[in-house]
């Protein structure tokens, strides 16, 4: 059976092994900083509607139709997050359709990634998710839209990049060229353009999670940053003097079988 990896586990994984044997091996939980996605589900639903929906037969859409497709997600939205949404909307549409001549047709919307390779005799399933991938004239350019009220860097960003080449590669035998993010409530766009670094360092990655899964060695903590937002400081030896023992019920780690190659 392929041991299943996404973007997500292997940045928890590069910043702590400890962490991620706790969630993912363990099967522990940990509370979630996250809020209401309500508004960020209304916006990217409008998003995929107006890209999918369009008829590709007539150049550009008009600002009426993103109205449209707006009003078909706003049922849930306060009055304050109905206007927010619409003015994102509109400086998206301002800034990313209306200099354009035409649009053109994505490869998908909205969809889900499945690729699988082997490491170290173990099969790895590996997985993702993406807003919207266009093919242009350097290649493919994966898109996914931000609905934060601040513009930071994204966490484990070079990972991402690794992980999308990998999948996007196996799925359409063509490579990833950038990842642009784009932020709705700023209307600003920041792209990374993908290089074989990024997909050495993930493979590098999985090969070492490979051994560690193997040989059944010890997921030791990483200490950092990241530790102030951690949920397991209490089980944690390099944050606790005496750390608590894992809770009563918690699963062992699993056992991963190999794939031999031939």
């Amino acid at each position: 059976m392929a041991y299943p990896l996404s973007a997500t586990k292997l940045i928890t994984y590069k910043q702590c092994p400890q962490a991620y044997s706790f969630k993912y091996e363990r099967g522990l939980s940990s509370p979630s900083a996250f809020g209401s996605p309500k508004f960020g589900n209304a916006l990217h639903g409008a998003l995929a509607d107006i890209y999918k929906d369009w008829n590709y037969d007539y150049p550009l859409p008009s600002l009426d139709w993103f109205a449209v497709c707006w009003q078909k997600h706003t049922g849930e939205l306060t009055p304050a997050q109905l206007h927010e949404g619409w003015m994102a909307l509109q400086l998206y549409y301002e800034k990313y359709v209306a200099p354009l001549t035409m649009i053109r047709k994505p490869l998908g919307v909205e969809a889900k990634l499945k690729a699988s390779f082997q490491v170290n005799n173990i099969e790895f399933s590996l997985s993702g998710r993406y807003d919207r991938l266009d093919f242009t004239d350097d290649g493919l350019e994966l898109i996914d839209y931000k609905t934060s009220k601040t513009i930071s860097p994204s966490d484990g960003i070079d990972l991402q990049l690794g992980l999308y080449y990998l999948v996007l590669e196996q799925t359409y035998q063509k490579a990833l060229q950038k990842l642009s993010l784009i932020y709705l409530r700023q209307g600003q766009k920041i792209t990374y353009d993908v290089t074989q670094e990024h997909h050495q360092q993930v493979r590098e990655l999985i090969g070492d999670m490979a051994l560690k899964l193997r040989a059944d060695q010890d997921w030791k903590p990483e200490v950092g940053g990241h530790c102030d937002r951690c949920g397991y400081q209490r089980y944690c030896s390099a944050k606790s003097e005496k750390p608590e023992p894992l809770p009563e019920g918690t699963r062992e780690g699993r056992q991963v079988q190999l794939s031999l190659g031939i």
